[in-house]
């Protein structure tokens, strides 16, 4: 791929990424819950074509996430399970541990999986307090607080 193209790409893929994420973390109205969804789908998209497979999993995350958030439960339950056994099944940071078991928590939550919800929901609130730099503590609240306690 031509450098140029590869430069827009992660323009864009950052760009959706963000807004998606910014849009993630506050009440939406119809529209934005339409915007969120292309967003995420964008940003993933974006990433398929020239990310990283860990910048790829990031986007299946933020798929997940946001799937969840808008109570469409199937499709999120479907990003969700491969995010959560690659992010899980490697050396992963703190904070993307507790994102993952947050998020994976939601979709199973809007899918009707309780016993797996509620046991991922603990996994989550144990990942949250194991956080050891307070920036991402906070960044990971913003998500965590999002996902209905049991």
């Amino acid at each position: 791929m031509e450098p140029e193209l590869e430069n827009w790409h992660k323009k864009f893929a950052v760009s959706a990424n963000n807004r998606a994420w910014e849009l993630a973390e506050k009440p939406r109205t119809a529209q934005e819950n339409q915007e969120i969804l292309h967003a995420a789908h964008a940003a993933a998209w974006h990433w398929n074509v020239i990310g990283t497979e860990l910048t790829q999993m990031r986007a299946t995350m933020l798929l997940a996430h946001v799937h969840a958030l808008l109570g469409l439960g199937p499709s999120a339950w479907l990003y969700a399970q491969p995010m959560h056994h690659y992010f899980l099944s490697r050396n992963t940071a703190d904070w993307e541990v507790a994102f993952t078991h947050a998020i994976y928590a939601h979709a199973a939550c809007v899918v009707g999986e309780v016993a797996i919800y509620r046991q991922a929901y603990a996994q989550a609130e144990h990942a949250f307090l194991a956080i050891a730099d307070p920036q991402d503590k906070a960044i990971v609240e913003k998500t965590f607080r999002l996902v209905p306690a049991p």
